[in-house]
């Protein structure tokens, strides 16, 4: 029986664990250029919340899923008081659109406000 519920408890975290392919329609590719409005480095999927102008002139928020904060730093996305992701900045994304239909994305590339465009996702659609 402990082996058991042991086997059962190592499995929830694989259950629970999702593919990009999942949440995000790769037939639906999206570049925004905006304001990062709020940053959430947070595990397992740190979040961008980018304000764009649409075409009627009207404001949205876009939240765009990256990587998790240990692989932002390592690409050496900082927090900005570090000298990396600044609220109020502006920075162009590009990335898959929600399957849901919301102003949700998924980070392809991070064009930063000095220039630097950082890969963010190379493309495997399991997420690996």
């Amino acid at each position: 029986m402990t082996l058991f519920c042991g086997l059962l408890l190592a499995a929830i975290p694989a259950i629970a664990h999702h593919s990009v392919a999942a949440e995000y329609d790769f037939d639906k590719p999206v570049e925004f250029t905006g304001t990062l409005k709020q940053m959430e480095w947070i595990n397992p999927h740190a979040m961008l919340h980018l304000e764009v102008t649409n075409q009627d002139g009207s404001k949205a928020v876009w939240i765009f899923q990256t990587t998790g904060a240990g692989a932002l730093r390592q690409k050496g996305l900082a927090r900005a008081s570090q000298g990396g992701l600044t609220v109020g900045e502006t920075y162009t994304i590009s990335g898959f659109a929600a399957k849901n239909g919301k102003t949700q994305g998924f980070i392809k590339t991070l064009k930063m406000p000095d220039g630097r465009l950082i890969t963010m996702w190379f493309g495997d659609p399991n997420g690996n």
